[in-house]
C-alpha cells in the first residue's frame, strides 16, 4: 500500500491483513497529537520509505512501532522526534520477535531509538543524538537470542546524560545489552557518544565483537559487565575513555579506568556458547585513556546488598536466595555465587600512545579489592585477589606495546613496569614486546 503523507497509518495498519507491505512516500508523516499515538504491525508488515520520507513524532508521540508482532521490516526511513522515556525504545517498543531494522536514520528521539527482541536484525542503520541510547537491547524476562548488529553508525547518543541525572544509575551510552544470548556486533562505526560505546550488563553471554571502529566515545569503548563468553577480535579502538579518565584523575580516583572494562566477567565453559573464554585478539588500540582492565569487586556477588544488579544471580544458581550464610561459603556455591573475572585471554593486540600520556593514563590491569562487605561474605580479605591475579588464567601475551605503560596489578596500591609484569611471580605478556615501555 502508497501511504502519502496525512494518511492515518496506525488506522491503515489495524485496517489491512498481516504481511502487507506499506511504502511511504517522500515527505513528513506523522501520528497526530495523542502522546500514545503509535503503530501496532501485525506479523510479516513492512513499512519501507522512499527517499526523503520521516515518520516525526513532533516532540509528542512516545513511540513509533510497538507491541510484539514477529517478522517485521522497517527500512529506509527517517524516524525522529519521538519522546521516549529513559529506559524505553521507540523502534519496537516491545521487543517483537525477528525484525529486520535497516537502512534507517534513527535521530533526536528521547530514550532509544530501538530496543531489541529475539533473532533482531539491525542492519546498516544511522542510529544518532538519541536521548539515552541508539540500541538498548533490553526484554521483560529476558530471551534476547541471536542478535545481529552489523554496518551501523551509532554516535552521539546520550544527549539527556542521564549518569548526571540519577547519578549511578549504569544507563547511558551508545548501546546497552541485558541478558543477551548470543550477539554478533560487526562491522560498526561506534563514535562520540556521551558514555561508554558499547555497554554489555548482567548475565550476557557468547558475544563476537568484530571489525567495528570504536573510536572517541567519552566512557568505555567496551564494557563487559557480569557476563560470560565473550570474543573480540579486529577492531580498531581510537581516542577512547579520555573524558572519563580525565574526571577519574581530576578527582584523585586512582582506579584504572579501561578502554576496555571487563567487570567481573569471563569465560564459563558451562554455559552453551561459541567460547568457553574472553578472548580479546589482534585489535589495535591507539591513543585510548588505557588499555584493558580485569576487574572483580571481591564485594560484588549474588545476594551481596553490594551487587548494583540486586535482583540477579548468576546463570550458575537458581535463585539469589541460594546464595546466603552458611551454605555460601562451600563450594560449589563459593564458585557459583560469583561473577568471576576468568579464563581472560589477551593476545596479539597492538597498543600505542603518545607522549601526551602522563599520570594516571596508559595502564594495563588485573586486580580485585580487598573484600569487607557484607560481614557474612566468604570472600573478604585478599581471596579475590590473589584468585583473579594468580589462579583464574587470565592471561596476556604476544602483544606488541609503544608508549610509556605501567600495569596495576593483584590491587589498586601495585602498580609496576614490563619486567615486573614479566615476572615471577605476576608471568604476564610472554613473548610480548614493548617499545619505550618504561621497562
Amino acid at each position: 500500500m502508497v501511504v502519502s503523507p496525512g494518511t492515518d497509518l496506525s488506522e491503515k495498519t489495524r485496517e489491512l491483513p498481516a504481511g502487507t507491505t506499506f511504502w511511504l512516500t517522500g515527505g513528513k508523516h506523522t501520528l497526530g497529537q495523542d502522546e500514545y499515538g503509535q503503530i501496532i504491525p501485525k506479523d510479516g508488515n513492512a513499512y519501507l520509505g522512499a527517499p526523503g520520507a520521516v515518520l516525526d513524532g513532533g516532540g509528542v508521540n512516545r513511540y513509533a512501532f510497538t507491541q510484539q508482532a514477529r517478522d517485521v521490516v522497517i527500512r529506509g526511513l527517517t524516524i525522529r522526534g519521538f519522546a521516549a522515556p529513559r529506559d524505553q525504545g521507540v523502534v519496537n517498543h516491545d521487543s517483537g520477535e525477528h525484525w529486520t531494522i535497516e537502512g534507517n536514520t534513527i535521530e533526536d528521539n528521547g530514550g532509544a531509538a530501538m530496543m531489541a527482541g529475539p533473532r533482531q536484525r539491525i542492519l546498516r542503520n544511522c542510529l544518532r543524538n538519541n536521548g539515552q541510547y541508539g540500541i538498548n537491547a533490553y526484554r521483560a524476562g529476558d530471551g534476547i537470542t541471536g542478535l545481529l548488529v552489523e554496518g551501523n553508525e551509532i554516535t552521539g547518543n546520550n544527549t539527556d546524560d542521564w549518569e548526571k541525572q540519577v547519578p549511578g544509575c549504569g544507563c547511558s551510552g551508545g548501546a546497552k545489552f541485558w541478558a543477551v544470548d548470543g550477539a554478533d556486533i560487526r562491522g560498526n562505526w561506534v563514535h562520540h557518544n556521551h558514555g561508554a560505546g558499547l555497554w554489555a550488563d548482567t548475565n550476557n553471554n557468547d558475544f563476537l565483537i568484530e571489525d567495528n571502529l570504536i573510536e572517541d566515545n567519552e566512557a568505555e569503548a567496551l564494557f563487559y559487565e557480569i557476563s560470560y563468553n565473550l570474543v573480540v577480535r579486529d577492531n580498531t579502538f581510537r581516542r577512547n575513555t579520555l573524558v572519563q579518565g580525565r574526571a577519574f584523575a581530576a578527582r584523585g580516583d586512582d582506579f584504572p579506568v579501561g578502554t576496555i572494562y571487563l567487570s567481573e566477567s569471563g569465560g564459563e565453559p558451562r554455559l552453551p556458547a561459541r567460547t568457553s573464554s574472553v578472548e580479546i585478539v589482534d585489535n589495535v588500540f591507539e591513543d585510548n585513556w588505557a588499555g584493558i582492565t580485569a576487574w572483580e569487586n571481591a564485594d560484588r556477588f549474588c545476594n551481596s546488598p553490594a551487587n548494583t544488579s540486586s535482583g540477579s544471580c548468576t546463570r550458575l544458581v537458581p535463585s539469589v536466595s541460594s546464595c546466603s550464610s552458611p551454605g555460601i561459603a562451600s563450594r560449589p556455591l563459593y564458585d557459583d555465587c560469583r561473577w568471576k573475572t576468568q579464563r581472560v585471554s589477551i593476545h596479539g593486540n597492538k597498543f600505542s600512545h603518545g607522549s601526551s600520556c602522563t599520570g594516571l593514563c596508559g595502564r594495563m590491569a588485573l586486580l580485585a579489592n580487598f573484600g569487607t562487605y557484607p560481614d557474612w561474605s566468604p570472600y573478604r580479605g585478599s581471596s579475590v585477589s590473589e584468585a583473579v591475579t594468580f589462579r583464574q588464567e587470565n592471561r596476556w601475551y604476544d602483544n606488541a606495546y609503544s608508549g610509556s605503560w605501567r600495569f596495576v596489578v593483584h590491587d589498586t596500591s601495585r602498580t609496576v613496569g614490563a619486567s615486573v609484569w614479566q615476572a615471577a611471580p605476576y608471568s604476564q605478556d610472554e613473548g610480548s614486546s614493548f617499545a619505550d615501555a618504561g621497562r
